[in-house]
């Protein structure tokens, strides 16, 4: 896949809905962060160094903003599965759109 519409065109309906919402909380909250398609998913840089990456999964959306984002909100991020530099947010469960801003508000700060 080529362009970030893509990708989110080749998942079903509740899934894009999700991933539609992720990337709006993502452009609104870094408007000038260059969107592309990076390692097969939506990746987002901001004064040219990457600032956050998602992609969908059978049960999860991985959301990566690299271990200082993940680092800043570890409280917050405690009840989901991580790895280093990633979280997955279960696709059954709300979406954290709030955390999800403020993680890609931070690093914007970190890239600047």
């Amino acid at each position: 896949m080529n362009t970030v519409d893509e990708y989110i065109n080749s998942f079903d309906v509740r899934t894009r809905e999700i991933l539609h919402e992720i990337r709006k909380i993502i452009k609104e909250t870094a408007p000038k962060a260059v969107e592309s398609i990076s390692y097969g998913m939506p990746a987002y840089k901001y004064n040219g160094t990457p600032l956050v990456y998602f992609a969908a999964f059978k049960n999860h959306i991985g959301f990566y903003a690299t271990p200082q984002g993940h680092e800043k909100f570890s409280t917050e991020l405690v009840n989901y599965k991580q790895g280093k530099g990633s979280v997955q947010f279960p696709i059954d469960k709300p979406m954290p759109l709030e955390l999800i801003k403020r993680i890609t508000h931070f690093k914007m700060e970190v890239c600047s």
